[in-house]
């Protein structure tokens, strides 16, 4: 049984570094396999196919980022005071910093990740997402839609994609950036000083009035 296990830790850990830094069509299963020095049948007999080991290599993070950041909301929730947007995506700082649990610079590679699901044609790994997580996804919605009442709910689902590529981008770039703000500004930060920099930024793009046609 452990030997079992630690075949099937070794296909996943291999398949979602190289999903991450290659991206989800363009790595083959005779990669994965080659990276973790496994045959192709292992993948098969664990896995069954490759849409279904992209589904197994995000699941090890949104099982466990989804529920804590329900919980975090549901929290912030029961004092309406603090339930504005600053506070809305602040409040999955912890829940996206617990991912570091689960793999080293988890936090970096699970959004990575969700970046390849929605740039490339992964259209079976949305519906993964949303048939599997889709409770944990509308709470999220509810309460950034009853921050901005404004915001008519074509236009949200709009300025929530548009949040989700400037947090995915940040974080792909992330090691870039931050060698740019050390060298010109003499900045240091880490994974959490990234994430909070960029929080107002997203809150005030996702609040913004909408301009009345001329």
């Amino acid at each position: 049984m452990a030997s079992r296990t630690d075949t099937k830790t070794r296909i996943l850990d291999a398949a979602e570094k190289l999903f991450a830094e290659r991206g989800f069509s363009e790595t083959s299963l005779r990669l994965i396999t080659s990276k973790a020095e496994v045959n192709l049948a292992s993948v098969n007999y664990h896995f069954g196919s490759k849409k279904e080991l992209i589904r197994a290599v995000l699941a090890r993070y949104l099982d466990v980022f989804m529920p804590s950041a329900a919980a975090e909301i549901q929290r912030l929730f029961k004092n309406p005071e603090l339930a504005n947007l600053n506070e809305i995506f602040s409040s999955l700082i912890k829940p996206l910093l617990e991912l570091n649990q689960v793999r080293h610079g988890g936090t970096t590679i699970f959004l990575q990740l969700l970046g390849r699901g929605y740039i490339e044609s992964q259209g079976h790994l949305r519906w993964f997402i949303t048939t599997h997580y889709g409770k944990y996804l509308e709470s999220f919605v509810k309460a950034v839609s009853a921050s901005a009442p404004h915001i008519p709910p074509a236009e949200m689902f709009w300025r929530l994609h548009f949040t989700l590529g400037t947090i995915v981008f940040t974080m792909a770039s992330a090691d870039a950036l931050n060698e740019i703000a050390e060298a010109d500004y003499g900045e240091h930060n880490d994974t959490e000083a990234i994430i909070r920099k960029v929080i107002p930024y997203m809150a005030a793009g996702v609040s913004v009035p909408i301009l009345a046609k001329e």
